[in-house]
Parts: structure tokens; sequence; C-alpha cells
């Protein structure tokens, strides 16, 4: 099928036309099979066409496939913020409100915390990943290619050392350099917010240091400076909990959330503290498509879906599997170019690196072309594109999940 009509400034990473999946495996239109380790970037934890998302989207297609919900309120978007408020852990009260996706909720999260603090500066992480609009762009932590050919993006933006295990940066480090922001680059009383991922996904899949996560949360306290997490591709059970900031032992003041909230229907949604998503004018916050009823509908399946018991168990099996998988190919010395295992629990990614420890880059390329020909797909990621991104549906069956990494252990052998 021909690409003529699409922009060429999208970048392909897998250059095959989709026919239909299941949970963890995809069909394409000449009907050759792949297993599916990408899950639409982090959308379908619960697979492909789950049965219970599936059956929700159909039924509310019968009632009511469309209303603006700040036209006129519908059932299913009040019915879905019920249960997100209940959903996500933290100890206030929470308000939110929906939109189209992910990055449209740290769009309207940006305008929320200027509105409530009268401030503009944000301070985001190198590698950080939080969209592709023009506001979310100075966010991320990377230059090429979403900042290239754009001019002067909204601001002002200041970025620090995002501090992990994963990347060697530590948190003393990281601190080091937050001093160093506000004692030459900007006064700390100007400062509106932090935004950060609890674990970075463009980035690497690189877990945040516990210990630097505590300490921002106290001076974000003491400065009056609200602390936002972006969730959008930790959350929703990729760790094997609801959400990745709870192994920090902090509460953000706002949480972005999309990809896996709706088990692939877009949807995304900005929530946190009432005050917060309270404080602007009235028509300050909504969208015509936010919140679409269809959406709605498969997010609530999706939350049934995702008590606490499955979440755990999905989540343990896998990182398991994954784990023993990965130490035993270190063990065997399978592999020249064979790095450290970044992430936590199933969010977890896999460093291709040179003799030296330079990234290979060239090595990551190679791997996505014979995986794919051998039936399975990998995404990368990293700041060189070196870090294979495992994202498995949670609800994998375990056969195909070793099926799975039966492929990537063949292909890692033939890296040359």
């Amino acid at each position: 099928m021909s690409h003529a009509t699409i922009s060429q400034s999208i970048s392909i990473v897998h250059p095959i036309s989709l026919s239909h999946g299941k949970n963890a495996e995809v069909w394409d239109t000449t009907g050759k099979r792949y297993i599916d380790f990408v899950g639409g970037i982090g959308v379908l934890n619960l697979g492909h066409c789950h049965p219970g998302v599936v059956e929700a989207i159909r039924e509310q297609a019968t009632k009511l496939t469309h209303y603006a919900f700040n036209a006129v309120p519908h059932a299913p978007y009040l019915q879905l913020m019920e249960r997100l408020s209940a959903f996500i852990p933290v100890s206030y009260p929470v308000s939110g409100m929906l939109t189209n996706s992910g990055a449209e909720a740290a769009e309207n999260a940006l305008k929320i915390v200027r509105g409530a603090t009268g401030r503009t500066v944000v301070i985001a992480f190198d590698g950080a990943f939080h969209g592709r609009t023009l506001a979310t762009l100075n966010l991320n932590g990377k230059v090429a290619p979403y900042k290239q050919k754009v001019g002067v993006l909204p601001g002002p933006v200041y970025h620090l050392p995002y501090p992990s295990a994963d990347n060697g940066v530590t948190c003393a480090e990281a601190l080091k350099a937050m001093d160093r922001l506000f004692s030459v680059e900007i006064d700390v009383s100007d400062v509106a917010c932090f935004i950060i991922e609890p674990v970075q996904g463009e980035g690497g899949f690189l877990a945040l240091d516990i210990e630097f996560a505590q300490a921002l949360r106290r001076f974000c306290d003491t400065n009056h400076i609200l602390l936002i997490a972006d969730e959008i591709q930790s959350g929703f059970g990729r760790t094997g909990q609801r959400f990745a900031f709870s192994r920090l032992g902090i509460e953000p003041d706002l949480i972005l959330l999309g990809k896996s909230i709706a088990g692939g229907v877009p949807l995304g949604a900005v929530v946190g503290r009432k005050p917060l998503l309270d404080n602007l004018p009235k028509g300050g916050l909504g969208g015509t498509y936010s919140g679409n009823p269809i959406a709605c509908a498969g997010a609530l399946a999706t939350l049934d879906a995702m008590t606490d018991a499955h979440l755990k168990t999905w989540g343990s099996q896998q990182e398991e599997a994954i784990t023993r998988r990965y130490h035993a190919w270190r063990t065997q010395g399978l592999c020249a170019y064979l790095g450290r295992m970044t992430g936590v629990g199933a969010m977890r990614g896999i460093e291709l690196v040179n003799a030296d420890g330079t990234p290979a880059s060239k090595q990551l390329t190679q791997l996505l072309e014979l995986a794919r020909d051998a039936g399975l797909l990998l995404m990368p990621s990293g700041k060189s594109r070196h870090i294979i991104r495992l994202l498995a549906p949670l609800t994998i069956e375990p056969a195909v999940l070793e099926e799975g990494l039966d492929i990537l252990e063949a292909c890692l052998r033939q890296l040359a």
C-alpha cells in the first residue's frame, strides 16, 4: 500500500502494514504473524482487542457516539471521572478533566499551573518526552528530531539532569545542578512547576531515583512549586502497580494520563488536587472531543480489568520472565553488545553498547530488522536510540512471551 499521501515528516519504525491483532499478536496485510513488544508504544497494556473493552465500545456505539461535554454533560464522562478519582492512589480529593491525548493533558496542565501560581517557569529533565505539540516540545529533553526547524518555543523552560541508577546520574549530582540553576539561571520564586516522568519512556526506561524524588517533593513544598508527574507511559499497570509514582513515596500535585487509559481508544486526562483544577475561569478548560463517550466506555472497561491483583500478577510474571532471560544472556555472554537492563516491573529496556561503552545504535537498527523478519516487533528508545523498549501487553500469554524472548535471543546472537 502506497505511503505517497502520508507526510514524510512522520518517521516509521517498521515498514509493514497491519491488518488485525489479538492480545499480543498482530498480522500484516500479507498474513504474516508478529509478536508485538511495541503495544502501540505503551497504549495496549491490555492487548489488542481486549474482549471487555471491545464489548464496552460496541455497546456504547449503539447509544451515543459523541457529545461535547462542555455543551451537554454525558454519563460516560461523569462515570469515568468518578472511577478515575478513586483509582488514583493519593490521599487528597481528586478532580480532573479528560483530553484527547497525553500531550493535550500536558498542555492543559501548563495552563492550570500558570493559573494557580501566577508563575510561568517550568523545570523539566534531560531525556524527557512529554509530547509533540508546540508547548510540550520545549519540555522534551532532546532536540533531534522534535525541536528542529520549529523556531522559538513557548517557555520559559529549563532542564536538569535526570537522576537514575539506569543512567549513572546520582541524586547528589542532580541536586547540585538544581542548586546551580537557582543560583545562576532563574529565581526560584518564578518557578511554577517541575514536570517529571517517574520512569522515562522515550528516554530509555530510566527509573527515577527515589531519594531525589522525595527531595524534590520537599523542595516544591518549601518553595510553593507544583509537581507534575507524567504517567502517560508508565501508568495503568506498566510497572506492576497502578502508577509508577507510588514506588517513589510521594504524591504529585498533578498527574498526566494517556496511552493505556482506554484500551487503544484516544483519550488522556490531567488529574490532581481539586483547588488546582478549579482555578481557571469557566470555559478555561474543555474541548470538542475531550472525553468522547466511546473513549470513556473503553476506559471504564479498562479500569474494570485493572484490579490490583491483576496488575500485580501480570507485572510480576512479565518482570520475572524478562529479567530471568536477560541475566541468562549475560551469564552466557550471548551478545557482545548486550548492556544494562533498565526500568522497573514490566517496564524494561535493554541497552546495546559497544566495547568502549558508547551506544551501539547501528546494532539496534540491525536488531529491529532481524527481529521483524523473524516475527517480533520491537521499539527503540534512548537519546541515541540504543535501548530496546519492551512494551508487550501485560495480558500476554506466558507461552507467547517466551516465544518472543526466544526470537529476541536468536536475533541478539546474530548482531555484528
